[in-house]
């Protein structure tokens, strides 16, 4: 948005374009990484309302941290290096990726409530509107959107 005043034309700081809040951390799969990267996520979500004044519905808070709970479950089971968790958020949604030094990429199994267990990745592809695998040098990313309002 720009004012005139006089005939000049005064930016006044509306007409830059707004860049998405990012944030990124890593985890080398010691004890109690899955609740770091829990409590990073929330607050994050908490930024988004702060610093973008997101209406978020309250149950995507638990959506949000059970998504990435599983995505750095994954990681840390699959995978013998670090990884790295990256999220990406505007007032609609965020984008929670995940990328690890494991190649194998992850495997949707069929749905079945009697398998104990393997049922992470069928857990973020109910949350998610999104869910894309690819590989990257070093190994693969995993990026979930999740939608902030229902």
């Amino acid at each position: 948005m720009t004012e005139h005043l006089g005939g000049a034309v005064i930016p006044t700081g509306f007409d830059v374009p707004v860049e998405p809040l990012r944030r990124a951390t890593h985890f080398t799969g010691e004890p109690g990484c899955i609740a770091e990267a829990r409590a990073f996520a929330a607050q994050f979500l908490e930024q988004l309302r702060t610093e973008w004044c997101a209406r978020i519905d309250r149950a995507v808070d638990g959506e949000l941290l059970l998504l990435v709970s599983e995505l750095i479950t994954n990681a840390d089971r699959h995978s013998d290096g670090p990884y790295i968790l990256e999220l990406e958020g505007t007032d609609a949604a965020v984008a929670v990726s995940v990328s690890d030094s494991s190649t194998a990429l992850p495997h949707l199994f069929p749905k079945n409530p009697q398998r104990v267990g393997r049922h992470g990745l069928e857990i973020v592809h109910a949350l998610a509107t999104e869910v894309v695998v690819e590989r990257i040098p070093v190994g693969k990313r995993v990026i979930a959107r999740l939608a902030l309002r229902r």
